[in-house]
């Protein structure tokens, strides 16, 4: 049995993923159970391997965005020496779920 998957690029980073599978991506600003289309930069199908821009041109992933979820919380600490002047900070990002509905090489 050959295993299919992809290498798609979202939020300025790249996850690789298979179908079926779910993924965080960042933050896409749709509703829960929305089909949104993610861009692959490279398919693997068995021995087959897509990762040119012409061998892209008809491949597509698609998805469905099942919630969201928040990632680890980062905590910050900003000083300047001999000025009375500091800061602590905190941040927590948000990631949208993804369910994997299909790959497709086109």
């Amino acid at each position: 049995m050959t295993v299919m998957y992809a290498v798609i690029a979202s939020g300025g980073k790249q996850e690789k993923v298979a179908q079926g599978q779910q993924v965080q991506v960042e933050l896409l600003h749709v509703e829960d159970g929305t089909e949104v289309s993610l861009r692959p930069i490279m398919l693997v199908d068995g021995d087959a391997i897509l990762a040119t821009p012409d061998q892209l041109k008809g491949a597509s992933v698609t998805g469905r965005v099942i919630g969201t979820a928040k990632g680890p919380k980062i905590d910050g600490f900003t000083y300047k020496r001999r000025t009375n002047h500091h800061r602590r900070y905190g941040h927590r990002q948000q990631y949208s779920v993804v369910e994997i509905t299909s790959i497709l090489k086109g």
